[in-house]
């Protein structure tokens, strides 16, 4: 029988969940989440890794949690944003260093496509609401509990996502 890599964590239960079960449910839907709001594999696996080790830290915490999924959402939303801030605010640093502000960087990255590249230009709340929708496949409901924002708001910034996403790349709303 293979050893488990989380033989010394401590089993504290939560209606029968361990942090390994959660880890393994959650964490490729977190490199998912991540990677939809930041439009970068590379980044999002480290972003769900750090999310879910703030997880494994503060777990006597959140194995209380009614949902701690929804805590591990919100962590990785927290951190993917915090992500692209900070890859902005880099950028500009750059741009104005190297170029003295004439001439703009193009985005370089290998794995954008049109689609991730829509969806991740849209409002910090649209981008949200459309990638846990569709890439993590959640329920407004859901959405709203990992966001804390009312279900009307979650059905508001979907709405003006996909809108706004159609405009763009042409299609149905």
């Amino acid at each position: 029988m293979a050893e488990s890599a989380f033989e010394d964590i401590p089993q504290v239960v939560k209606a029968g969940e361990h942090y390994e079960s959660l880890f393994h449910r959650e964490y490729p839907r977190m490199v998912a989440l991540a990677y939809g709001i930041t439009g970068n594999r590379w980044a999002a696996e480290e972003l769900a890794q750090e999310a879910c080790l703030r997880a494994y830290r503060s777990w006597d915490s959140i194995s209380g949690y009614d949902k701690p999924g929804a805590w591990l959402r919100r962590v990785t939303i927290n951190l993917s944003n915090s992500f692209i801030r900070r890859r902005v605010s880099e950028l500009r640093a750059l741009e104005r260093y190297v170029f003295n502000g004439v001439q703009p960087l193009a985005d370089h990255s290998l794995e954008a496509k049109e689609f991730w590249e829509q969806v991740s230009s849209l409002p910090r709340r649209q981008r949200e609401v459309i990638v846990l929708r569709y890439v993590d496949d959640l329920t407004t409901t859901e959405i709203a509990d990992v966001l804390g924002i009312s279900e009307s708001s979650v059905r508001t910034h979907l709405q003006r996502g996909r809108e706004m996403l159609a405009s763009r790349l042409g299609g149905p709303s």
